[in-house]
């Protein structure tokens, strides 16, 4: 069985980068343990941890065991530190206040917690010999390790937090499925040398992860009711969705009609009872004024599909839409 952890300190939201080494891990581990390295108090985020649970329950990745606190194995940590002392090889394992390093609080946590697999991204690299040396100190076998490269902004360079699409949480602010951005991840797979951020593949991935939801899971998603699905439908987000949505839900400001002959003959076909792609089309063959129709019923001159837009609408919310045009 391969034994995995995912280890992030609670700095905040989780970095794009480290999103793929948690996506890793729950590909490649049978069991995975979720562990917060918090022995750093001068980084830690009151609400980091919490974050980071939303950003993983948010992607889908779940964990078996945890999350496990290193600020609460302070004590296994003194432990280990008597049988190494607290510099090992020229490096700090234990701190001034007593508190361990990354170094010795990180091999102990997977020493005990049997971690047979650790993935991580290739800035760790260089900690690899210091970590096997330590393994072998408490007389154990280390672990397999094994490191993929770094997620980079788009220019090549390190991706800054603050960059567009740097972190779980702008992703979902953005109006990204959770779903799109777990797919870019696998994607991605554990790759060899670094990779650039790749926002307009993520994008794409969100079309199509809306395109395969139900009418009832969007309209949960976006929170609107499911009537107004058929104007979301078109949408590249769930941000864009709820902008569609809203252009169904709120009725717009009144104002002078434009075109009022294609207004009446709106208000004619609809009565009639044709369906939206057929009063579209019938609207076209006389030349009607596509815009003053969308202008009346939204109070935009550009939006979603024109026949969304009339299949979303209960159908005496249009015809008072028209008329309230026409008045």
């Amino acid at each position: 069985m391969k034994r995995v952890r995912f280890a992030p300190s609670p700095t905040g939201s989780l970095h794009t980068g480290n999103a793929l080494s948690a996506a890793a891990n729950r590909r490649l581990g049978d069991w995975m343990l979720l562990r917060i390295d918090d022995t750093d108090p001068a980084r830690n985020v009151p609400s980091g941890e919490a974050e980071i649970l939303r950003d993983l329950e948010w992607l889908g990745i779940v964990w078996d065991e945890g999350p496990v606190r290193q600020s609460g194995r302070a004590e296994r940590y003194r432990e280990a530190a008597e049988r190494l002392g607290d510099r090992f090889d020229g490096i700090t394992l234990v701190r001034k206040d007593g508190t361990a390093t990354y170094h010795l609080a990180s091999v102990v946590d997977d020493l005990d917690f049997g971690i047979t697999h650790v993935v991580r991204g290739n800035d760790h690299r260089p900690n690899e010999a210091l970590h096997r040396r330590l393994f072998e100190a408490l007389r154990a076998r280390p672990p397999e390790f094994v490191h993929h490269g770094l997620v980079l902004g788009p220019d090549g360079k390190k991706l800054s937090k603050r960059a567009e699409g740097a972190t779980v949480a702008s992703l979902r602010d953005a109006g990204i499925p959770g779903e799109a951005v777990r797919a870019y991840l696998e994607e991605l797979g554990l790759p060899r040398h670094d990779v650039r951020l790749d926002l307009p593949r993520i994008r794409r991935l969100s079309i199509e992860a809306i395109e395969r939801m139900s009418d009832e899971e969007l309209a949960e998603r976006v929170g609107v009711p499911a009537s107004v699905v058929p104007v979301m439908r078109g949408a590249r987000d769930l941000r864009e969705a709820r902008a569609f949505a809203e252009v169904v839900l709120e009725a717009p400001d009144p104002a002078q009609a434009r075109a009022p002959e294609t207004l009446v003959r709106f208000r004619e076909l609809a009565q009639d009872g044709l369906d939206a792609k057929a009063i579209v089309r019938e609207l076209k063959a006389v030349g009607g004024d596509l815009r003053a129709v969308r202008l009346a019923l939204t109070g935009r001159e550009r939006g979603p599909e024109l026949w969304a837009v009339i299949e979303a609408l209960d159908r005496d919310e249009a015809l008072r839409r028209i008329d309230r045009a026409l008045s």
